[in-house]
């Protein structure tokens, strides 16, 4: 089943490229990042036709079974065309943390790999795919019960107060993080509370080389911000058009408050918020601004994150369109 990708300027399917002799890539992997709205989705399923590949999800809420409007996951129809791994495998009740996506990323790529076809890793999630690509970081998993109450007073005293707290703790590890960083600082108080050692202690949480166990193929697919940002607030409306709310309402129904990480993702956690108010025209206002300006400064941390990985190759698709980007990603990946 083709998944041609469509032109957004004459609507028309790109024309077809044959399908490449994969069999003496060896141990290539690609790998799509890039921010939120950007068009990853088609363009992996694309790469995937071409390269007889299969798609791993490296999104953190995509694991959730049900949430599905509000983290943009691929269609049924997709995935019967093109095999993901990574979607829908836990329910709410379970945790996932980074060093279970890397233990299972890498198994799925070694079996996809020993069936003589491509692993294609698409997503946004940059904590994530540096966890693939060098390794996890050290420390003891994440507690769901020590998380909660950090989260809890980070909320009540704020960001700054609870940098405080880690500074105290560990005024080494303090200096290497920005003190408006909320998720390291909780991580770092995390640890602190379940070891009873400093962070700094701790060996570093990456090495510098990427793991040898793969030949990776990195690419970092973005709009200039201008562009992204009228992007993403269309998103927005589309998903909230499709039913996202009733999608967040069933979902609290089978305990999504519950499950700290889900129930903080960008568009839950806001429209959880909606929920629990009057629900007047004020409140779905007030919703529908803070979901979009979520997802913006969403957008521009993955702008931030990604500057800093040498292994990606930036590709402005206002420049160059899909199907050039396709052809770029392609050439680099059969000459390499």
């Amino acid at each position: 089943m083709r998944s041609d990708l469509i032109d957004e300027q004459t609507h028309q399917p790109y024309p077809f490229r044959k399908k490449l002799d994969t069999s003496r890539f060896g141990k290539r992997v690609l790998v799509i990042a890039g921010p939120t709205a950007t068009g990853k989705t088609h363009l992996s399923l694309e790469l995937a036709r071409l390269l007889d590949g299969e798609i791993i999800s490296a999104d953190s809420v995509q694991v959730y079974r049900g949430m599905d409007i509000g983290t943009a996951k691929a269609s049924m129809e997709d995935r019967l065309s093109v095999p993901h791994h990574l979607i829908d495998i836990c329910d709410l009740a379970d945790s996932f943390n980074v060093v279970q996506f890397y233990e299972a990323a890498t198994e799925i790529c070694r079996e996809i790999l020993s069936r003589g076809r491509t692993p294609i890793i698409v997503g946004g999630t940059g904590f994530y795919l540096r966890a693939l690509l060098y390794g996890p970081p050290e420390g003891p998993p994440a507690s769901p019960e020590v998380r909660k109450k950090l989260e809890q007073d980070i909320e009540k005293f704020g960001t700054e107060a609870l940098y405080e707290r880690l500074s105290s703790y560990d005024p080494d590890y303090s200096q290497t993080i920005n003190h408006r960083d909320r998720h390291k600082i909780i991580r770092g108080l995390e640890i602190i509370s379940l070891t009873g050692k400093r962070v700094s202690d701790f060996p570093k949480g990456h090495s510098k080389l990427p793991l040898t166990d793969f030949d990776f193929h990195c690419w970092f697919v973005y709009f200039p911000k201008e562009i992204l940002f009228s992007r993403i607030e269309m998103r927005c409306d589309e998903m909230i058009s499709r039913g996202f709310i009733t999608e967040v309402e069933e979902l609290a129904q089978k305990g999504l408050r519950g499950n700290l990480s889900a129930s903080q993702a960008i568009g839950y956690r806001q429209c959880l918020e909606f929920l629990d108010s009057p629900r007047s025209n004020d409140d779905w206002e007030h919703f529908v601004w803070e979901f979009k300006k979520a997802s913006r400064r969403y957008a521009k941390r993955q702008f931030t994150w990604f500057r800093r990985e040498q292994l990606f190759r930036w590709v402005d698709l206002d420049i160059h369109g899909y199907q050039k980007t396709l052809e770029m990603i392609l050439q680099e990946f059969e000459s390499r």
